[in-house]
């Protein structure tokens, strides 16, 4: 008796359908037109006889299978993966593809350092980047959209290595004319609750500010609303009250041409670990170690 198969092609349309819920996107991110990807799906349902995914105008909506299917998908593609990342580990140490995301409150201020040697040090490295927050990084990792992720700690990790590369203390950003003259060293006892402002949620910075100050009412009563530090560091320079920024930002010049004055936050933890962190017992393990003694020395 023969048995067809789904290829792994297919089961990348099938993964791209249910992340995007949309053809279109779907196949963007597939790099083919929608007719490719729709046609792909339909040669997967024919070849399995079932229907995977009910499809009408407005809604793509998968079945109950065809929603255990896609976890199956995940972890087949994510297979298929790591034995292209055993092949390639035989070779030359960081040449070939490597996919890494990394959290918009370290990439405008780490990569822009590190990336020049990389390219001069490493010409065989096509590294390719993907900005995203840290529970979304790390869903790209597990799933196999990301072969390694460079973000903050402490966060929810799951399954994975980790090399540290350093810490990145954090410092309380008020405008310079402040009426209550900040300290060269704050204490959290003396952050006004009202005033200040931090990152919206899902950045995992925010957490890393509030667990430092280990004050209660800063999680009800400070104003979480930024997208980005730039648009905090716009807002403490127009007067509308005090951030907390990571030493990196601050050393990438993200107060120049501003009115504001930074001071180290005093505090036991008052900085965030800055790490590599990759899928365990990856067969490139050995290869990212490298990536972040690169990193480190950057």
């Amino acid at each position: 008796m023969s048995t067809y198969l789904p290829t792994l092609k297919q089961l990348q349309y099938l993964v791209a359908l249910h992340e995007h819920g949309h053809f279109g996107r779907a196949a963007d991110s597939c790099f083919v037109s929608q007719s490719t990807l729709s046609a792909g799906l339909r040669e997967l349902e024919s070849l399995l006889g079932v229907t995977l995914v009910e499809r009408t105008r407005r809604v793509v909506r998968f079945t109950p299978l065809g929603n255990q299917v896609v976890s199956k998908a995940h972890r087949l593609l994510r297979e298929a993966e790591e034995l292209s990342e055993l092949v390639q580990s035989h070779g030359a140490p960081l040449a070939g593809e490597l996919r890494m995301s990394v959290i918009p409150t370290i990439a405008p201020f780490l990569l822009p350092r590190i990336l020049p040697r990389l390219r001069k040090e490493r010409p065989q490295l096509k590294l390719f980047l993907r900005e995203e927050p840290s529970a979304a990084a790390i869903e790209s990792l597990h799933h196999g959209r990301a072969d390694c992720v460079l973000l903050a700690l402490p966060f929810a990790t799951g399954e994975v290595e980790v090399e540290p590369l350093f810490d990145d203390r954090l410092f309380v950003a008020f405008p310079k004319d402040d009426p209550r003259d900040p300290p060269e060293v704050v204490s959290p006892s003396v952050i006004d609750e009202n005033r200040l402002l931090l990152l919206e949620d899902g950045h995992c910075l925010k957490e890393h500010a509030l667990a430092a100050c280990n004050r209660p009412e800063l999680r009800a009563s400070a104003t979480m609303i930024g997208t980005s530090l730039h648009t905090l560091v716009q807002m403490v320079d127009n007067g509308l009250g005090l951030t907390m920024l990571p030493e990196m930002a601050l050393e990438a010049g993200i107060l120049h041409d501003t009115q504001i004055v930074a001071r180290p936050l005093k505090a036991d933890h008052a900085y965030r670990e800055i790490a590599l962190v990759w899928r365990k017992n990856s067969p490139r393990s050995e290869e990212f170690r490298l990536l972040a003694h690169e990193l480190r020395a950057g």
